[in-house]
């Protein structure tokens, strides 16, 4: 029915018509974890009669406001939406939208949203507030107790637009939502603005020390995709991963891999502050047919800048050095004779260019291989072959100094090995990034009696010949080593053979170890030591204990229950005779006992 509206009382008309004939007709745009390759949850979004002045929500609301309908056109927008969403039951959450100057009106706070998910047999664990600030009429703000109103009946909270609305970061800080959505803005051509993929890395980064889910809108591009999830976003929205429709659906398409790519093409999970992406800066760009005098004329603009790169298609080509700028300005009528002539006439291409996920060692190790004229240039910094910006030598040695300090500070002088810092980072890391791992907690067997027997000096280096053994047959293939503390180890495996590792550690160990006994021990197969109450008792050479568990990021919400779960491993490992591997089939914190064992190799 397609109307076209004259005066403001013709709207105020029409409105009512729209909402007395129930006209408004909900659309579900999918919301997409975009590592599972599943719909997580359907935003509504209300569309007025087709074709007419008010079909979209803007206009809608627009003259719901100026004629002092907007409560009225609020609640009959969420009564269509639930009794559509009652109806398709898709299997999903459904976001729904509340204006946040109206939350705390007295209708929104008699009942009326319970009663109607009551009515219509829809849990309130399916439904997800999600609170826009987007209006200017917003002005009353939210408030704790209008938003607790909301959770104390069973509703998760989003809010909208970070980054548009009038709170921002005080809104987050105060109402601790579930899910925060990032606003278009930051995402539109992300994948070409270091300042919006800083803004987007900083809000990830508070996203998880808040447990906080955090949603991209506005999706449209493959590359703004690739961007977002190399950044650490796991859910997404936009027209490329679905557009709004009447019916909730959701294709999988090919920009979306599956779960075997994730795992045979994820990069190790570190810090993004560990790469080559902490380096980035926003510096100009040239084209081959610009002119050498306007080249000129940015380097006097940006007295800093002692390298621009030259684009084709968004990829770098070269780069254009002010030092060689200068050299052919000084000679006698050099400015004149190439001032006009195009930036492709002095393209060098002697530059360094690394990829943003590099990481700093191996940029350092890059950097170190170049000569002396290298050493002075900027880097340019890629994503996926296609420019992102510029990086420079000083602030490399400057974050490779931070992380040297950091590392020494959480190793372990034995071994030298990540201590429970980084080991507990790396866990929380992996469970965020839902990649699938497994740890194996390794426990030396007779450690103690062994340490009293032959003093400390051996037993440290019975320590180090196990952090060795770790190194050489579990550091490969993205896995984590890491050292807990005195014969404690753990190592996160990530893919295949971890089995076939464990395997070979015990073996060897089993075979070294034996240099570290007088032959008299080594004859009768242990020593005599005193037990924990006192008393002389014979204790077996020494073993290892491992316990491994492969734990659910779904059920599994930190490194503490990674650790619980991983602890109780080990001690069913350490009740078995000998060396022994014991596979826990326990994989979040509520699996029953009988579940337990998975299989032991004592």
């Amino acid at each position: 029915m397609e109307k076209r509206l004259g005066s403001g009382s013709d709207e105020m008309v029409y409105l009512k018509r729209i909402l007395n004939e129930d006209l408004l007709h909900p659309h579900f745009q999918p919301i997409v974890d975009l590592r599972r390759n599943e719909v997580v949850g359907y935003e509504a979004l209300i569309r007025g009669p087709s074709g007419s002045d008010l079909e979209y929500p803007d206009a809608l609301f627009r003259v719901a406001i100026e004629q002092g309908m907007q409560n009225e056109l609020e609640l009959a927008c969420r009564r269509v939406t639930l009794q559509r969403y009652a109806e398709l039951r898709p299997d999903a959450k459904l976001f729904l939208n509340i204006s946040a100057s109206l939350l705390s009106s007295t209708e929104h706070q008699t009942g009326f949203t319970e009663e109607l998910l009551r009515e219509l047999d829809i849990p309130t664990r399916d439904i997800v507030i999600e609170i826009s600030e987007q209006h200017p009429f917003d002005h009353y703000g939210l408030t704790a107790a209008a938003v607790q109103h909301y959770r104390d009946m069973g509703f998760a909270i989003a809010i909208d637009d970070l980054g548009s609305g009038y709170s921002g970061l005080k809104l987050w800080s105060e109402l601790r939502p579930e899910y925060v959505k990032i606003d278009k803005h930051f995402v539109s051509n992300i994948d070409q603005d270091p300042v919006k993929k800083e803004f987007v890395r900083s809000i990830c980064n508070i996203a998880q020390t808040m447990r906080c889910n955090i949603i991209a809108e506005g999706i449209e591009r493959s590359n703004e995709l690739r961007a977002l999830q190399q950044l650490g976003v796991m859910i997404g929205q936009g027209y490329l991963l679905g557009r709004p429709g009447v019916v909730p659906t959701f294709e999988p398409d090919t920009f979306l891999p599956d779960a075997s790519y994730w795992e045979a093409n994820a990069e190790s999970p570190q810090d993004i502050s560990d790469t080559a992406f902490s380096l980035l800066k926003s510096s100009p760009t040239l084209a081959p047919d610009d002119k050498i005098g306007f080249v000129s004329q940015l380097f006097r603009q940006n007295t800093e800048l002692t390298t621009i790169p030259v684009l084709v298609g968004g990829k770098p080509i070269g780069v254009v050095l002010k030092s060689e700028l200068l050299e052919m300005f000084s000679s006698q009528y050099g400015r004149a004779l190439y001032e006009h002539k195009p930036v492709s006439k002095m393209l060098s291409q002697n530059v360094l260019v690394v990829e943003s996920t590099t990481t700093l060692a191996r940029v350092s190790q890059i950097v170190t291989d170049q000569d002396e004229f290298a050493l002075k240039q900027d880097i340019i910094i890629t994503q996926e072959g296609s420019y992102l910006g510029m990086g420079s030598v000083r602030d490399l040695l400057k974050r490779i100094t931070e992380l040297k300090i950091r590392n020494a500070r959480y190793a372990n002088p034995l071994t030298l090995l990540p201590g429970n810092v980084p080991i507990n980072r790396e866990i929380d890391l992996m469970l965020r990034q839902l990649i699938d791992f497994r740890v194996a907690y390794f426990d030396l067997n007779n450690f103690k009696p062994y340490n009293d027997c032959y003093g400390y000096s051996k037993g440290d280096q019975v320590i180090r010949l196990m952090g060795e053994l770790l190194n050489r047959h579990a550091s490969g293939n993205h896995n984590f080593v890491g050292h807990i503390g005195g014969d404690d180890f753990v190592v996160i495996y990530r893919g295949d053979g971890w089995q076939e590792s464990c395997e070979r550690i015990i073996k060897e160990f089993e075979d070294l170890v034996r240099s570290f006994y007088s032959p008299q021990d080594l004859q009768r197969k242990g020593i005599e030591a005193l037990d924990r109450h006192g008393e002389p008792r014979f204790f077996p050479l020494l073993g290892l204990a491992i316990g491994v568990v492969h734990p659910d990021a779904g059920r599994c919400d930190s490194h503490n229950e990674v650790a619980e779960l991983a602890s109780q491993a080990k001690k069913e490992a350490k009740a078995l005779p000998g060396s022994a591997i014991f596979v826990s089939r326990r994989r979040g914190g509520g699996d029953l006992p009988e579940t337990l064992c998975e299989y032991a190799v004592g």
